[in-house]
């Protein structure tokens, strides 16, 4: 795969909002690449609903409110964004958060947040935004956690392999940064994990890429928590991994391994549906 050369970038007034422009900044010199702001906020009457039901001011307060909200995110992209020209905001979708998915369509790279619910603005967000994300857009993202400093990005990189098309895909998504990384570990799990990992290793040493791989035994039961105390043990800065999850009543469930690294990820993810 080429280096990223569009990104869609998720803003809004959490915290970590500031290290996703930072970020962005540093990809789009790195690739050449043209960064969308994409602002992802809900509604104030569909975040507080019962605090104005009857209210005849609720229209008025809250158009004022969600403008306030907006302007603050717009304020916050210019002052981080450093002026570069490769960076450019973008108006609100109409359907808010639920949209970004189908503007996904159109990255090659989305930039995302985990979530971090004790976050002040995490309301500003549905619960299940990332995940819904993922699923529908089938784009890779890189996602960021809540917590912590990372810079640089990819220098170590662990692939957390399968024969899946999820994980293929974040291995090709991921070809830009292995190509760059000092080391590459691959880890994989199950029957016949030793000849996935040639395979593999053949393929990406026709990309000048060496790995260092890690054949298991059968899969863990809680593969996501090891894949964690795998990246630290290696000291990676950046864990590439497949995606999983399917529509169950109107939600998005994610396999235990994607819902594990999502909830409690110490490292950037890159991650493929």
């Amino acid at each position: 795969m080429e280096a990223p050369r569009s990104i869609l970038l998720q803003i809004d007034n959490t915290a970590r909002t500031v290290q996703r422009i930072w970020l962005a900044c540093q990809l789009a010199e790195a690739f050449s690449a043209d960064v969308t702001a994409q602002p992802c906020m809900l509604p104030g009457m569909t975040r507080f609903p019962a605090t104005w039901e009857g209210a005849s001011a609720a229209a008025e307060f809250m158009l004022a409110y969600d403008k306030e909200c907006l302007d603050r995110a717009h304020v916050t992209f210019l002052r981080e964004c450093t002026g570069s020209s490769r960076l450019h905001w973008s108006d609100p979708l109409p359907e808010g958060p639920h949209g970004f998915a189908a503007r996904g369509l159109y990255a090659d790279l989305m930039l995302l947040g985990q979530r971090d619910s004790s976050d002040p603005a995490a309301g500003e967000l549905p619960p299940d935004f990332l995940s819904d994300v993922l699923v529908r857009s089938g784009r890779p993202a890189l996602i960021l956690p809540f917590t912590g400093q990372f810079d640089p990005l990819g220098g170590k990189v662990l692939i957390a392999w399968k024969e899946t098309r999820e994980a293929a895909r974040a291995v090709t998504a991921a070809l830009p940064w292995l190509r760059q990384a000092s080391h590459v570990h691959v880890a994989c799990w199950g029957t016949g994990s030793a000849n996935a990992l040639a395979l593999l290793e053949s393929q990406l040493s026709s990309h000048g890429i060496r790995i260092v791989p890690h054949a298991g035994g059968p899969e863990p039961e809680d593969v996501g928590n090891v894949l964690l105390s795998m990246a630290a043990d290696v000291d990676a800065d950046l864990l590439v991994m497949g995606g999983y999850g399917h529509s169950r009543a109107r939600e998005w469930v994610m396999g235990g391994a994607t819902r594990t690294v999502l909830q409690t990820m110490t490292l950037p993810v890159l991650m493929s549906h």
